[in-house]
């Protein structure tokens, strides 16, 4: 299969370690084996070696040492490391007194951290691998993107259907279950799918407590375990200050990748323009936003904002700075400005755009009009934050 060129980029200076962390698939194991060809691996998917370092995680440590010096100046690659979680000591000791450089590659920190393993105290520095982005593709067909998802396997594949139901199916519950990480499997499958109506939406943990049988504790659990096993986001409202006529409680749900998405929620973008495609494309940007702060190394939130009125901006980056507003049509009407307008009125961001399939960029008033092309060009040449 076609391998893409991937925009991250770990470069670790002598003794820095590193974590890259990103959801199966994402293609972590081949940027790493493009990245360090050179470098010896150790892939914990492979059950005998699995099995040999839970028993006796020293192996690690009597292995290297029999190797030759020149091959350890390279980066060390362990996959899928949140399998051993208990070799994290042996590599924190190789660390100080060998000075060697590790790559610690996994799908989740969760099972690390609840088992109180090692995280190396600030030795590692910390990347995460995304679902594949505009500047890695071709832009050309949006409801590829959009029907398929951006995990590379399903972009590539002429019919991603079948891989992607496969993937939600033998993935996203099995893993959570084979991690251990939730003991009522029933409860969660319920959750898995009520979680698909509403996502998107405003959190409603008490509805979405009823109708998996469980309490509301336990569904702001389940959404915690998503969100640190890299599977979703938590969007929060923006809330500068207080206001009687904003929301200020409830979060958005979004799972990592808009293909994904789409499985479980059963839908199928045939055109651009409707609702399906409009929820579909500002999944999409949301996309963009997250990866472009990761992969710049940025660290500005990234929220929402809505009235109890039902005013909504899609994105808010920063404190204010940037209003986003994402719109699935190709003619943007001057009735749809109103929550822009509103956010600009109160808060004077920067910039407040609108996000669309306009063939052309125009400005009216405060308000930035831009192709989605032209917007997502800018975002990753650093003209929209830095």
């Amino acid at each position: 299969m076609k391998i893409l060129p991937r925009l991250l980029t770990i470069d670790l200076p002598s003794r820095q370690s590193a974590f890259l962390w990103g959801p199966r698939k994402t293609g972590k194991s081949t940027y790493l084996k493009s990245k360090f060809p050179d470098s010896v691996v150790f892939d914990f998917l492979q059950t005998d070696l699995f099995v040999e370092f839970s028993k006796r995680p020293a192996l690690l440590r009597e292995r290297l040492l029999a190797m030759d010096k020149a091959i350890l100046r390279k980066p060390i690659i362990l996959d899928e490391v949140q399998k051993v979680p208990q070799i994290l000591d042996e590599v924190h000791g190789l660390i100080e007194s060998k000075g060697w450089k590790f790559i610690l590659c996994g799908s989740s920190a969760r099972k690390l951290k609840r088992g109180q393993a090692n995280l190396l105290g600030g030795r590692a520095w910390r990347y995460e691998m995304f679902p594949l982005i505009t500047p890695e593709i071709d832009t050309s067909d949006l409801l590829r993107a959009l029907n398929h998802g951006l995990i590379p396997d399903h972009y590539l594949q002429a019919n991603a259907h079948k891989s992607l139901r496969a993937y939600v199916q033998d993935y996203l519950k099995e893993e959570v279950f084979a991690e251990g990480l939730t003991r009522n499997i029933p409860a969660f499958s319920r959750f898995f799918d009520a979680m698909g109506y509403s996502h998107g939406e405003m959190t409603n943990f008490s509805n979405i407590a009823r109708d998996c049988g469980v309490d509301s504790k336990t569904v702001k659990e389940y959404y915690q375990i998503l969100v640190d096993t890299l599977m979703g986001t938590l969007l929060p409202p923006f809330r500068r200050r207080q206001n009687r006529q904003v929301i200020t409680k409830a979060s958005k749900f979004y799972l990592f990748d808009v293909g994904v998405a789409g499985n479980i929620i059963k839908r199928r973008v045939r055109e651009e323009r409707g609702e399906a495609f409009g929820k579909a494309f500002e999944h999409f940007i949301l996309m963009e936003l997250t990866a472009h702060r990761s992969y710049h190394d940025l660290e500005h939130p990234i929220q929402f904002w809505r009235t109890s009125t039902g005013l909504e901006v899609d994105f808010i980056l920063g404190d204010g700075e940037i209003a986003i507003e994402v719109k699935g049509t190709n003619r943007v009407d001057s009735r749809e400005l109103r929550p822009l307008l509103t956010f600009i009125d109160e808060f004077h961001p920067r910039q407040a755009i609108i996000v669309c399939n306009e063939p052309v960029e125009r400005v009216t008033g405060s308000i930035l009009i831009k192709p989605w092309r032209v917007f997502l060009e800018e975002l990753w040449g650093g003209m929209i934050i830095r």
